[in-house]
């Protein structure tokens, strides 16, 4: 696969280099913070205008294999929590006083929300203003502020990066200020998304920037492990227990979600289900296994309208038990389907080997192999 990235860390002398040389600074010389959770904030600026169809269908149908690559992380022996955010720019179907931008969901750990919002999104032309979308994504966002997370904006598109009335340097400017950033992704053409100003917006953020063929199909390879996986995946969803005011939509997103893969291809369904059974897949706003684990929940003080109608009238040894039960099973298959996702993993990968050489470069590739090296700068390890 031929690679065209731009690591503006390399030419430091052409612009200020304090917040990169500090990100490659080694652990010692950086505070650790306490009892904090180390976190993998992601904000995906994807353009949605007439000619962005394919960037739009690799998103969808590459976050789930992103997420399995991050899931291999971890730092001081922790796995992080994994954010993620959505904007959308560039589409005149946005009100003119919004920049036509809009957050079509914020920084969150709910991962079938970011994939119900890639699945909303529908291209119409319009006028893509770069440094005013990635603004919006810097101050419309809850970042964390721990210096050893990882904070990363990924804007791709392919009209000049200057348009708009925020300068894009400006932008740029406010996401170093708060340690985040800037990666540019050119849906096109390496060199005119050069003349075009993109690899100067990741030479000033201090990200990388990085070219793709955004028309290319994505692969997913069908399987002998396919089917088991997709059945234990269903058995996987009725492990959930909905609760509380958010309890019914979460559950409902989750099948719809599972639905949007499988009407791609079972391959797809297939790496959402090992991505479902990764640390990473968290519900702990609707599932009380979840949220019970997460300690974001108390059985003994939860007001009974606020359980299933089925916990109800239960003891408070029963819930215990029952919600036990559940998580018990859900370990049990998670750790079947992991099984089955190494073996599946084996397969597809050699059934490829013969076409990687002739691959093109896709979303999935600029987005893992930037977040790699920037947490990797932050001292996080990931397993091979």
């Amino acid at each position: 696969m031929k690679r065209r990235i731009y690591l503006a860390a390399m030419l430091a002398m052409a612009a200020p280099a304090v917040l990169w040389a500090d990100a490659q600074a080694p652990g010692p010389n950086r505070q650790p913070v306490a009892n904090q959770q180390p976190k993998i904030q992601l904000a995906i600026l994807l353009d949605t205008s007439n000619s962005m169809d394919g960037l739009i269908d690799q998103a969808r149908q590459q976050l789930w294999q992103a997420v399995n690559e991050f899931s291999k992380a971890k730092r001081d022996g922790v796995t992080p929590e994994l954010e993620v955010a959505v904007y959308e720019y560039g589409n005149n179907g946005i009100d003119a006083r919004q920049g036509h931008t809009r957050q079509v969901v914020g920084l969150t750990r709910e991962l079938d929300k970011v994939s119900e919002a890639l699945f909303s999104l529908t291209t119409n032309g319009g006028n893509e203003y770069c440094g005013h979308v990635i603004a919006r994504a810097v101050d419309g966002l809850q970042w964390g502020t721990s210096p050893n997370d990882v904070k990363a904006i990924f804007i791709a598109g392919n009209e000049p990066f200057t348009q708009g009335p925020t300068p894009f340097a400006e932008a740029i400017s406010a996401a170093k200020a708060r340690g985040i950033v800037v990666n540019t992704v050119h849906a096109g053409d390496y060199q005119a998304g050069v003349s075009e100003g993109w690899r100067q917006g990741a030479l000033l953020a201090g990200g990388n920037y990085m070219s793709i063929d955004h028309n290319q199909a994505v692969v997913h390879v069908e399987t002998p492990q396919d089917e088991q996986i997709a059945s234990l995946n269903a058995q996987l969803n009725k492990t959930y227990i909905p609760y509380g005011m958010e309890g019914a939509a979460g559950a409902a997103r989750q099948q719809e979600q599972d639905s949007k893969s499988s009407g791609v291809s079972i391959g797809l369904l297939a790496e959402r289900a090992k991505a479902k059974a990764m640390a990473f897949y968290n519900n702990a706003r609707w599932d009380l296994v979840d949220a019970v684990e997460a300690g974001e929940a108390d059985l003994d003080k939860m007001e009974p309208e606020a359980l299933p109608e089925e916990m109800q009238a239960m003891t408070p040894e029963a819930r215990k038990a029952f919600v036990d039960e559940r998580a018990k099973e859900r370990a049990e298959l998670k750790a079947k389907i992991v099984e089955l996702s190494r073996q599946r993993d084996a397969y597809a990968a050699e059934q490829l080997k013969d076409q990687a050489a002739e691959s093109a470069d896709t979303l999935n590739e600029a987005l893992t192999e930037s977040v790699r090296q920037q947490a990797v700068s932050r001292d996080f390890v990931f397993a091979e």
